[in-house]
């Protein structure tokens, strides 16, 4: 097979991240067939010291920190993220650089036997599985796992490592994870294990409250922002997020990254708690590849400033908590306008709780409609910004490059634009201005569309 063909045979198996689905049922996630696939390959995640992730926002952002201070300091960090915003092969990285096509089609090609005999396997369990083969191949000297969806049932949880990590939660997925908060930490809190540290980033008190029982039973040391770890924001500008932070009891140090955002500080607080932890393991870094990982982050799509001239902001927030923490960026740090929102999202979102969030500070509303089995029709979003109250201009431009070249006019002069709402939009706005795969725009130069 070539490499498209490889990912239509991926793409072939049932997908739950991209199908509607009642409920989260356990009958349709076993932990039992992943863990069946894995012993037929020699329990390849079992070769590599890894790191956890769970949680609604953030797990990426704090997944990225961390690999880029453990490759300052010498070491090789692979890492598994979803989703991807432009190319299946952002899933899939060593010390940043994505895997290769070829190395695609060679893993796909030796598992396919493991596949076969496999009944009723998914498609994240299969990647999740390749992640792993590929992984031990490279031989990292610790990994970054990414839940793809909840965590209990999450085919990453075969795991033990050498800390979990559950990053903000709110609502979200909820025909998958459950109504209420409580509902949600309960499937996300699944990936704490017995005797092995678990870190957790601020939480709401009734989700705060599930995760401390779950440690509590299975005797996982917790850590918590806030808590045993002190923070304390210092705001930032354009470029540069800065904040406090050091464990109860020690001397605040200050700290900076590229990344934007008061919610970003909190991301990389919960970085170095988990820095913290590894050195408890006899991973060793100095305070130069601390700083220098928090200053070269490679992670695209999140507060990324695509242009400079009309300003372009791309942010991936695709919940009701990302958008409020988008709009509270917005508000402190950009000051051009009028603000042009681009926005597409997926029908099953939290759609008025994003509109909610971004209308108010929004000039003028462009709806747009990424490639995307479930997105929401533009016009149903355009209806529900109406019955908000919503009385500035909007514009139905379905088609993403369109709706990109109308937001640049409108923000011309003094104005600016951001696209948002949706993975997939992002991902195409990417495309449109021609920002490398896997590379943020702020560690590459601007060009002219």
């Amino acid at each position: 097979m070539n490499y498209q063909e490889t990912l239509d045979y991926l793409y072939s198996f049932i997908n739950y991240g991209l199908k509607r689905q009642d409920r989260y049922a356990p009958e349709q996630m076993p932990l039992e067939r992943p863990q069946a696939m894995l012993a037929q390959l020699n329990n390849p995640q079992d070769s590599y010291p890894i790191i956890h992730l769970t949680g609604t926002k953030g797990k990426g952002s704090v997944g990225a920190i961390c690999a880029a201070m453990l490759q300052n300091a010498g070491y090789k960090v692979a890492m598994f993220s979803s989703p991807h915003l432009q190319d299946f092969r952002e899933r899939f990285r060593i010390n940043a650089q994505l895997i290769s096509e070829d190395e695609v089609i060679a893993l796909v090609d030796q598992i396919r036997p493991v596949i076969e005999k496999t009944p009723g396997l998914i498609w994240f369990e299969i990647i999740t599985a390749m992640a792993f083969q590929y992984f031990q191949q490279q031989t990292p000297d610790i990994a970054v796992i990414e839940v793809g969806l909840g965590g209990r049932r999450d085919p990453t949880n075969v795991v033990s490592p050498l800390v979990s990590v559950i990053t903000s939660l709110s609502l979200d997925h909820m025909t998958l994870l459950g109504d209420t908060l409580t509902d949600i930490a309960r499937e996300k809190a699944g990936i704490i294990k017995p005797g092995i540290p678990v870190i957790s980033a601020p939480q709401q008190p009734e989700a705060l409250t599930v995760i401390e029982a779950a440690a509590q039973e299975h005797s996982a040391p917790l850590t918590r922002i806030s808590h045993e770890w002190q923070f304390e924001s210092l705001g930032g500008d354009l470029s540069v997020e800065r904040w406090r932070a050091a464990p109860q009891g020690q001397p605040l140090k200050d700290y900076e990254t590229v990344l934007l955002g008061r919610h970003q500080a909190i991301n990389a607080t919960v970085a170095l708690a988990i820095i913290h932890e590894l050195k408890q393991h006899g991973f060793a870094f100095t305070e130069e590849a601390i700083a220098d990982g928090l200053a070269n982050v490679n992670w695209p799509g999140r507060l990324e400033i695509a242009r400079k001239n009309p300003v372009i902001v791309l942010d991936a927030a695709h919940n009701g908590a990302s958008a409020r923490c988008l709009q509270e960026t917005l508000s402190e740090r950009f000051i051009a306008r009028p603000l042009v929102t681009v926005f597409a999202a997926k029908s099953d979102k939290d759609v008025p709780g994003m509109l909610r969030a971004l209308l108010p500070i929004t000039d003028h509303l462009v709806i747009t409609q990424a490639v995307d089995s479930r997105a929401e029709s533009p016009e149903i979003i355009a209806e529900m910004a109406r019955s908000l109250a919503f009385e500035r201009p909007i514009d139905i431009i379905p088609d993403v490059a369109h709706a990109l070249t109308a937001a640049e006019r409108l923000a011309r002069g003094k104005g600016m634009a951001c696209v948002t709402g949706s993975l997939y939009l992002v991902g195409e706005a990417r495309d449109y201005y021609n920002l490398t795969v896997g590379q943020a725009a702020y560690l590459q130069p601007y060009a002219s569309h």
